[in-house]
């Protein structure tokens, strides 16, 4: 019997994807361990592979469709001896419908049909019509009523050619609403270029307004000095091997491992907040901030207390690497306790960071620069940096705050002690 191939859920949180990129056409030999299309989540591009051999028999989902739901059929593999006109879309089930308070799970790239009858009325859900992406967008620019149209894709689906059949045939249509007008004036006489959002994009934004909204930020600054820190590192990177097993230690990579260590001796600041309890983490995981063309992903460096300046250097490096080509797993980059921002490498002086929810803090950290300083009642030379430490005042408070930039100050500025 032919296979549905279904939208996977390739994340805790997703409940819909973009479907990037077919990699197969129909009418291709599909071996288990192909890969099949790529997938836009909210934080990269991934790829999915097929578990069942057989031939693309049909595909159900365009290139470039946004919005599909985890669980929709996306295409149809047929088995052997089968054939295109096999596949009766009639008896294909219904796409799961996933509540945006629940967790999914990830099924399978590819699982058998179970038979349904089809009706021939649309299937809502109270007032929810089930529609393709695909026949929404065509009704909407066809100023068409989706709800009035009688669907024969699965399980009475609205499809396309119900949206096309419709439009032939005169189904009412509703008034065209005056546009609304634009929030920005766009006032450049040069004109200007379109980027479309990307789902990452968009998820990015809608996060960040609800911290802002929703999290009672409040901000706390220091400076370190890091001369001693520099000196290290310039005596590190000169004995560093070649090859297998060699690095190139950054300041962020100190930075990282004063974070991990601060956090230890101010374990009440690695936390989170929730309505019944505070929730203290066990485990140091140091979330690090990479910008990408498709916006910022955090991925993870776990236990990180308990690992060396060389392993954490390489570890960031790699981690880094695969976010910017959008190669990261969900598990690389979901479930830090803490969150580090470094602009300094682009002669950023200071500045304050947004919380990454369901985290507590977000350390922002400054370029590195010579200013003058008081050292033994005299003035001085010292390479300053200045950290900003961005804090939900629900779950920590500001002595905790402060408790926990003094001791990454004392780390940072005694860089020894990370050697310990």
């Amino acid at each position: 019997m032919t296979i549905q191939v279904l939208m996977p859920a390739l994340s805790p949180t997703m409940t819909e994807g973009k479907l990037a990129k077919w990699l197969k056409k129909e009418g291709d030999r599909l071996e288990s361990g192909d890969v099949l299309a790529e997938i836009e989540t909210d934080k990269a591009t991934m790829e999915i592979e097929v578990v069942d051999e057989g031939v693309l028999g049909k595909i159900l989902v365009a290139d470039g469709t946004e919005g599909v739901a985890v669980n929709a059929p996306i295409a149809v593999i047929l088995e052997e001896g089968e054939k295109a006109a096999d596949i009766d879309m009639s008896a294909a089930p219904a796409p799961a419908v996933v509540p945006a308070t629940s967790e999914p799970t990830a099924p399978s790239v590819a699982a058998p049909v179970a038979p349904a009858a089809a009706p021939t009325v649309p299937v809502t859900g109270g007032s929810r019509v089930f529609a393709s992406p695909l026949a929404r967008r065509i009704a909407k620019q066809s100023g068409i009523d989706i709800a009035a149209i009688s669907g024969t894709g699965p399980a009475g689906r609205i499809v396309k050619r119900d949206v096309e059949a419709a439009v032939a045939g005169g189904i009412a249509v509703k008034p065209q609403a005056p546009a609304a007008p634009a929030s920005v004036a766009v006032t450049n006489t040069g004109g200007y270029s379109e980027v479309p959002n990307s789902t990452m994009r968009k998820v990015i934004a809608k996060r960040l307004l609800e911290a802002k909204q929703t999290v009672p930020h409040f901000y706390l600054t220091i400076d370190c000095r890091i001369d001693a820190l520099l000196e290290m590192r310039k005596k590190l990177n000169a004995v560093a091997p070649e090859g297998a097993g060699g690095y190139k230690i950054s300041v962020n990579d100190f930075v990282v491992r004063a974070v991990a260590l601060a956090l230890r001796q101010v374990p009440e600041a690695n936390a989170t907040w929730t309505e019944s309890a505070i929730l203290l983490f066990n485990d140091v995981d140091v979330s690090i901030a990479v910008a990408t063309p498709n916006g910022l992903i955090t991925p993870v460096v776990r236990g990180a207390d308990k690992k060396g300046l060389a392993t954490v250097s390489n570890e960031v490096k790699e981690l880094a690497g695969r976010a910017r080509d959008g190669k990261l797993m969900p598990e690389e980059y979901q479930g830090g306790g803490f969150t580090i921002s470094n602009l300094g490498m682009y002669g950023v002086k200071d500045f304050a960071a947004i919380i990454n929810p369901p985290q507590s803090c977000i350390l922002a950290v400054g370029a590195g620069e010579q200013r003058p300083v008081v050292k033994d009642g005299a003035l001085a030379i010292a390479t300053v940096m200045t950290c900003t430490l961005s804090v939900d005042h629900r779950s920590v408070d500001g002595a905790v705050g402060a408790q926990f930039l003094a001791a990454f100050k004392r780390i940072i500025e005694e860089p020894l002690t990370m050697m310990l």
